[in-house]
């Protein structure tokens, strides 16, 4: 029988050191994920045509391969730190065409 005046709690996830001292962060607006069978490789780079049918060509800057247990771990992490988000400040539409604002009809 369990002793309930001392329920059992999940343990704390340990806190790794890290050294930020060499880091390096770049803007992107694009990605592409393609892989290997034991590898994601995830290029970035900066799509600098909002709109439009033919895009210019865009330049990938960084690219990151993790394997897959990384990948999984960086997906939870990521949905988690969005989620969050849009708790906070609402919804976030990934549709551009969506999030366009019309101008009201008759109206330049």
């Amino acid at each position: 029988m369990a002793d309930e005046s001392n329920p059992q709690r999940a343990p704390e996830p340990m806190q790794v050191p890290v050294d930020e001292s060499h880091i390096v962060a770049h803007y992107a607006n694009f990605c592409r994920v393609t892989g290997t069978p034991e590898e994601l490789i995830v290029d970035f780079g900066l799509n600098k045509q909002v709109a439009g049918n033919s895009p210019e060509t865009i330049q990938l800057t960084q690219r990151i391969i993790v394997n897959f247990f990384t990948a999984k771990r960086l997906a939870y992490a990521l949905g988690m730190a969005v989620q969050r988000h849009e708790q906070a400040f609402g919804m976030l539409e990934t549709d551009v065409q969506k999030r366009v604002v019309q101008p009201p009809a008759g109206r330049a």
